[in-house]
């Protein structure tokens, strides 16, 4: 997410790095969804930690609801940020990863396929009503970028409450909830740490191939958050868990990891200084990060940041 952030120049990005046009996936596309399944992942992990420390499931509930708060004041901030004029609301990255969060976490208590049942019925749903609810001037299944069901709510009724992308919390809501069931694989102590990441490719396997298939009725499109795309992020995110887990608990090669373990416990300021020094600080100097030449340095010295912190054991924790 910082590298493609820090691309001010589309132009210059390799492909890969640059988002995909109308339809179509990149490796840049990738980011979101892999952010919103690694929340679903962390809500067992995160519960298991609580039950094993004895927190009252109040003071439980309070913290979940802080984070989600949280996440939403500094989605509002990075807004106010960039736009220059305060907002309060909108469903940008943070203020989806906080509602994505909040859908997740209040259906935790549900078992694993019963998650997975709701994150099917939730994306077969939202597949339906853009496939067969026509539109007024339009025919059902539309899908062009300026014609089709999820535009057209956007504009004549969901921007005009300052809702627009709310849609996207349906199948964001799918992904973190498929999170969640990874999570509870990656957690489980009855299973080696071989079979685990032997399951966890499978799963991703599984997920990968779901989601090419229905890209051939419904193709991945990161913009409207397709079905497809849901279940294509959330297999190569879990295939990319099972090869972690392979290479680094498995086979014990871990230090290659620490410049992620970096970014990583700190993920939260990672994405959110960056950007605030960019529309603060950068963008006021005219000072344009253009090209390799600034994109590598501007993510060193970020690095080196979030390094010091890691150092010193200073974690934002939301």
């Amino acid at each position: 997410m910082l590298l493609v952030n820090s691309l001010f120049s589309w132009s210059d990005a390799p492909t890969q790095l640059r988002h995909a046009g109308w339809n179509g996936m990149h490796l840049a596309d990738m980011a979101f969804p892999w952010f919103l399944l690694c929340v679903g992942v962390a809500v067992p992990l995160s519960a298991a930690s609580a039950a094993r420390r004895g927190v009252d499931n109040r003071v439980y509930a309070l913290r979940i609801a802080r984070r989600v708060l949280i996440l939403l004041a500094l989605g509002a901030l990075l807004d106010t940020v960039g736009d220059g004029r305060l907002t309060l609301f909108s469903v940008g990255v943070l203020q989806t990863i906080a509602l994505a969060y909040a859908v997740g976490v209040l259906l935790y208590g549900l078992r694993p396929n019963a998650r997975l049942i709701v994150a099917a019925a939730l994306l077969l749903a939202y597949w339906a009503a853009i496939r067969f609810i026509p539109a007024p001037g339009m025919e059902a299944g539309s899908f062009e970028g300026d014609r089709n069901l999820i535009l057209h709510l956007n504009r004549n009724y969901l921007g005009q409450l300052g809702l627009w992308n709310v849609t996207r919390l349906i199948p964001t809501s799918a992904l973190v909830l498929i999170g969640t069931a990874i999570g509870d694989m990656v957690g489980r102590v009855d299973l080696d740490k071989l079979r685990k990441g032997i399951r966890l490719i499978k799963f991703g396997l599984a997920m990968v191939v779901l989601g090419y298939l229905w890209s051939l009725d419904l193709p991945f499109n990161k913009w409207m958050w397709t079905p497809a795309y849901i279940l294509f992020s959330a297999g190569t995110g879990a295939l990319a868990l099972g090869i972690f887990d392979l290479v680094i608990d498995v086979a014990g090669f871990r230090a290659w990891a620490f410049p992620l373990i970096v970014f990583g416990s700190n993920a939260i300021l990672a994405y959110v200084l960056p950007i605030i020094s960019k529309s603060l600080i950068l963008k006021p100097l005219h000072i344009f990060i253009h090209g390799w030449v600034g994109v590598i340095p501007f993510i060193v010295f970020w690095w080196l940041a979030l390094w010091l912190l890691y150092r010193c054991k200073l974690f934002l924790r939301v």
